[in-house]
């Protein structure tokens, strides 16, 4: 099976790389983490960086004290 990745296959994979660095960066320096290695963990992989960052990092599943 051969498979080729279409040009706009490849530009909607930008748009939501692009998108999950921008927020993760926006997000983190806003909460005063590491803005900039998280905008540029944001650009390899979707959407394993976003979850991390918001398990670990923002801690969501744990109740505020």
């Amino acid at each position: 099976m051969n498979r080729h990745l279409t040009p706009s296959l490849i530009v909607l994979l930008a748009v939501i790389l692009l998108a999950q660095s921008i927020f993760l960066f926006l997000n983190a320096r806003k909460h005063n983490h590491n803005y900039w290695l998280w905008g540029i963990i944001g650009l390899f992989q979707a959407p394993i960086p976003i979850l991390l960052y918001l398990i670990f990092v923002r801690k969501i599943l744990q109740k505020n004290k």
